[in-house]
């Protein structure tokens, strides 16, 4: 008799201070669906507002969509320091958002991501959105932002499946 296991539904994060990206997909077995995307616009203002804005944005789809576990994106050092700080306060309220909700994080680098989805870690922001289209049967104009929470999620699987943690990626603890 073969077991059956229940469909999982992954979220994957792109932060950032200005633009957000969000996916859902839901994973059985080795079949990915797409369940939702989209992006969290977050307005100038002093910095400790616009980490609130994002952590509430992130509550709210998180209570919508209902996932098991997240994946974020991991920090790469920018040329500007201040710039990789920056993103790193992002990140930090989005964790925080998912761990409120008891999901798990796992981060994963943006080289680690395109290798899952493209074959290489030099691909393309095009590569990778055509990817995400083709796995997850999406037609039109997807946003790179949320593409690229998207191929977080997906990234995410397949390192469930394929344990493609072994490449520096990790569950936040």
């Amino acid at each position: 008799m073969r077991h059956r296991s229940s469909p999982r539904r992954i979220l994957g994060i792109d932060p950032g201070l200005r633009i957000t990206g969000y996916g859902v997909i839901t994973v059985n077995g080795s079949r990915l669906a797409y369940v939702g995307s989209g992006i969290i616009r977050i307005p100038d203002g002093p910095l400790p507002e616009r980490l609130n804005i994002l952590f509430e944005q992130l509550a709210h789809v998180l209570a919508q969509y209902e996932p098991v576990t997240a994946a974020v994106e991991q920090v790469f050092v920018h040329r500007n320091p201040s710039s990789a700080l920056k993103l790193g306060h992002a990140r930090g309220a989005a964790i925080c958002a998912c761990a409120q909700a008891g999901l798990t994080v796992a981060e994963y680098t943006p080289r680690r991501i395109k290798q899952a989805l493209v074959g290489t870690g030099n691909a393309d922001k095009q590569q990778v959105q055509y990817m995400v289209q083709s796995l997850l049967g999406l037609r039109g104009n997807l946003r790179v932002d949320a593409a690229d929470a998207l191929a977080t999620a997906v990234c995410h699987a397949h390192g469930q499946r394929f344990d493609c943690a072994r490449a520096g990626e990790k569950l936040i603890s």
